[in-house]
């Protein structure tokens, strides 16, 4: 029901006018990146051929690769007569039919080591797939909170753009009536035309912000998007217990795609070079058939032709064959597949390696980075807290004509800076957090 749901979310804009916008959240626009990611569709097709491949490595080992064969013709000029066994200059139509098959008995296991190549493959498609759609997510993830960011930024900036017109139109009463003096007023109106152009700058790099989540989502550029703030205060707000970033190290090294991807790497080419190893030995294969034919002399005088149906029986034949190659010399190309073979294996484990010992690095490092944001979050609500209240009190004080309007500007930019830093804390963290779970198991799109 939620898929349907999503898709009748998706397909309703097409259906509606250009200056509709449709509202989604963060696990929608997540949904929709994934469900229509170019990347994914790529893999999803060379998914698709692995599987085929799959399917021809089982038949290859499994099963004899037959053919069947006809030919008909006419011979003009000297040829030898299938009855006597003799040469004839009499015109003559000849027409055959057979059938043959053959299988490897024994190819050094190359046929076993190919179906769990191509298992191994299969089960890379599907790895590759799931760390391609967290990408995606994880795209998405900072793409939004970019967005939402700027929209919060831009709603601070507005209130302060009201507050900044609010103290012009009363310093300019003031003046009026002798309590402030000129500069005061034109110190507020370079206040209120720095508010204005920081407000305008945001909604800038809101729409810059909009058209990356939209590139990142592969939405259309052209169709509007809003966002959302579906983030519960849980969610933002969540207390971090100290994480053992050993064990969750421990767990990611078994399930993170990099790593998985690596290992399946490192398998395959110690696989491959098996392979290349046993074909130093004989190739057996088995081979069988079965032929016949029928001719007749059309246009000879006095020839009576033997009917179809009993030479098609009577010059039936069948053969069975069984064949042994020996490899003895080939200028030492299998010795050379060999060494490359080593050389693929050790350059394969290597990156197994370097996967483990990356992914450990980054687990410590996405702990210790949620940690820190958890304690710039909660030191950035206090101090936001705390602005918002000196900037209240010196607007009383600014009103009252007990400070001067640079002190005022100086405690507006404090809580302006204050809530800025506030809300890029939470977008931080929220992030930072959502990457230690995807780390413990739990993919993007179930959090």
């Amino acid at each position: 029901m939620k898929r349907i749901a999503l898709i009748i979310t998706i397909l309703l804009p097409l259906f509606l006018k250009a200056q509709d916008t449709i509202t989604m959240g963060l696990k929608d626009c997540m949904q929709y990146a994934v469900e229509h990611s170019t990347k994914i569709t790529i893999q999803d097709a060379d998914n698709r051929d692995a599987q085929v491949n799959r399917r021809d490595a089982i038949l290859n080992t499994f099963t004899p690769e037959i053919s069947g064969n006809t030919y008909a013709y006419y011979n003009f000029g000297r040829s030898i007569d299938p009855e006597s066994n003799t040469y004839s200059t009499v015109t003559s139509f000849h027409n055959g039919y057979s059938l043959s098959a053959g299988i490897d008995l024994f190819n050094g296991f190359q046929a076993v080591n190919n179906m769990k190549i191509t298992k191994t493959a299969q089960m890379m498609g599907k790895t590759k797939s799931q760390q391609l759609e967290d990408q995606v997510c994880l795209a998405t993830m900072e793409a939004f909170c970019n967005v939402l960011y700027f929209t919060k930024l831009e709603e601070a900036l507005t209130a302060q753009v009201e507050t900044a017109e609010k103290a012009l139109q009363l310093a300019e009463r003031q003046e009026k009536l002798g309590q402030k003096s000129h500069a005061d007023v034109v110190q507020m109106q370079a206040d209120l035309a720095e508010r204005q152009y920081q407000l305008t700058n945001c909604r800038n790099r809101y729409n810059d912000a909009v058209i990356t989540l939209k590139d990142v989502m592969f939405w259309p550029i052209e169709q509007p998007l809003k966002v959302v703030a579906d983030l519960t205060d849980s969610d933002v707000f969540a207390e971090q217990s100290a994480e053992n970033a050993q064990s969750i190290a421990e767990n990611a090294k078994d399930i993170m795609p990099s790593v998985k991807l690596a290992e399946s790497t490192m398998n395959n080419a110690e696989l491959e070079l098996n392979t290349a190893k046993w074909k130093l030995l004989p190739r057996l294969s088995l081979y069988g058939g079965w032929s016949t034919n029928y001719f007749t002399y059309p246009g000879l005088e006095g020839y009576t032709p033997v009917p179809f149906e009993d030479q098609f029986k009577n010059n039936r034949g069948e053969y069975v064959q069984l064949s042994l190659s020996i490899p003895i010399y080939d200028r030492l190309s299998r010795h050379s597949t060999i060494t490359r073979r080593k050389n693929a294996y050790v350059k394969a484990k290597a990156d197994y390696d370097q996967a483990v010992q990356q992914i450990e690095a980054e687990v410590y490092r996405a702990v210790a980075d949620c940690e820190g944001t958890a304690d710039a979050m909660r030191q950035a609500e206090t101090r936001a807290q705390l602005q918002e209240e000196a900037f209240t009190l010196n607007a009383k004080r600014f009103e009252q004509g007990l400070i001067s309007s640079i002190e005022y500007q100086t405690a507006s930019n404090n809580y302006l800076n204050a809530l800025a830093e506030e809300m890029n804390a939470k977008m931080q963290h929220f992030i930072k957090k959502s990457v230690v779970l995807y780390y413990k198991g739990v993919h993007y799109l179930e959090q």
